[in-house]
């Protein structure tokens, strides 16, 4: 089950993520900073770490042991506090001085600009981190669509609507979810972001789904070119079913006989019918990259609403939603159901690192394992980087983030 960073919170193991996430950022600084015209300020009193510690970021990228050596130390240490959602809200109670401090001296390029984008942001906790992730791919042109958790806390609420409020071409969905766990909830999170973006005035190309963890490894110049030469195809990871049609073979039940949730779905002994129309079955990861035709078609097509209406009482249906639908013959940038699997390596919008796939798949996990996901470590930063996908699942850990956020601001 690939949506398990909803419930991976471990404390022990914050603070030595973000130093990987940090990492990052010291080796596409130059190029982001020309590209944006960024200043150098910051929203949140933030150590900065790589100052603090006398990082190398060329010496880790070079994997030089003592350099190596120094993020351990981090790591060990474990000290770091990240800023609260309330420090969050204060900071968006004044939009003038908030956008000030960065967010305005944004501006793009020509190329950029000819290229708008759309972002779903589906997020539930850690408001730093998102208003992080939001700076990171942050262009005046494009449109980011946040969609909260309707059990998130008060604080995280406002300081969303904090947010959204100060930064132009941010909003909330027009209409929100109470998320449960591989439950249809959350692919309704994304569908009613990818609605409100279709009203939108921005005309955006392509759009990709994010979650509060996440952070991009390639700049929005980067990530244009590589949707240029998509020609309308999307970057949806799909795959042969094997053992996961019990998935959708039995009817399962989202709330109890008081009709209260269940953490995820049960299974029962009730078989549901087949898929409609024929449709064959695929399935892959909850997060893509879309085509905007591709999006017109799923919200205006009889076909996608009889396929998700049938997927409502399936376990986890945004994996095969999405990985399903690209195979349906005549869907604008259709993928053949003859053609071969497309696997999450293939598949460039999001990399994560399980750990039943390393050694095959992937290098070793050089960080720590959190049940069946790798917390980057310091060592996989040019792995990470030379791979080619766009965006990397950083958990909830603010080293990592830490020297990566210094991708996308001046030094």
């Amino acid at each position: 089950m690939k949506n398990l960073w909803l419930h991976l919170k471990p404390k022990n193991i914050i603070f030595f993520s973000f130093l990987a996430l940090a990492l990052i950022s010291c080796f596409v600084t130059f190029l982001t900073v020309n590209e944006r015209g960024r200043q150098k300020t910051r929203v949140f009193e933030r150590p900065r770490l790589t100052v603090q510690y006398q990082i190398n970021c060329t010496a880790i990228y070079e994997m030089e042991p003592v350099e190596l050596g120094k993020t351990l130390a981090i790591r060990n240490q474990k000290s770091y506090v990240g800023p609260t959602d309330e420090a969050v809200v204060n900071s968006t109670s004044d939009c003038d001085q908030f956008v000030s401090q960065g967010y305005d001296a944004i501006q793009g390029s020509e190329f950029d600009r000819e290229f708008p984008l759309a972002y779903s942001l589906v997020v539930h906790q850690d408001a730093a981190l998102v208003e992080r992730l939001l700076r990171a791919i942050y262009m005046p042109h494009n449109i980011y669509c946040i969609h909260y958790d309707l059990k998130s806390s008060d604080d995280f609420i406002s300081a969303m609507k904090g947010l959204a409020r100060c930064i132009p071409n941010v909003f909330i969905a027009s209409k929100l979810e109470r998320v449960q766990y591989a439950g249809f909830s959350r692919l309704k999170a994304d569908l009613n972001c990818l609605s409100d973006l279709l009203d939108s005035e921005v005309k955006w190309k392509y759009v990709t789904n994010l979650c509060g963890q996440d952070f991009p490894l390639r700049t929005n110049a980067e990530l244009v070119s590589d949707l240029k030469e998509l020609k309308g195809r999307n970057m949806v990871e799909s795959k042969w079913p094997g053992g996961k049609q019990w998935r959708w073979t039995y009817h399962h039940l989202l709330k109890d006989s008081n009709s209260e949730y269940y953490s995820s779905p049960v299974t029962t002994s009730e078989m549901k019918s087949p898929p409609p129309h024929n449709i064959a079955m695929f399935v892959g990861s909850a997060y893509f990259t879309l085509s905007r035709e591709f999006v017109v078609f799923v919200h205006q097509s009889s076909l996608a609403s009889d396929f998700l209406a049938w997927s409502e009482d399936t376990y986890s249906p945004d994996e095969h939603f999405w990985a399903t639908m690209i195979r349906v013959s005549g869907v604008p940038g259709e993928v053949p159901s003859s053609d071969p699997e497309i696997s999450e390596l293939v598949s460039k919008t999001r990399l994560v690192k399980w750990g039943s796939l390393e050694e095959r798949l992937y290098p070793p996990c050089t960080g720590v394992r959190v049940r069946e996901v790798c917390v980057y470590g310091a060592a996989e930063l040019r792995w990470l980087l030379n791979y080619g996908h766009w965006f990397a699942w950083c958990n909830n850990n603010d080293v990592f983030t830490k020297l990566s956020e210094r991708i996308f601001r001046s030094t």
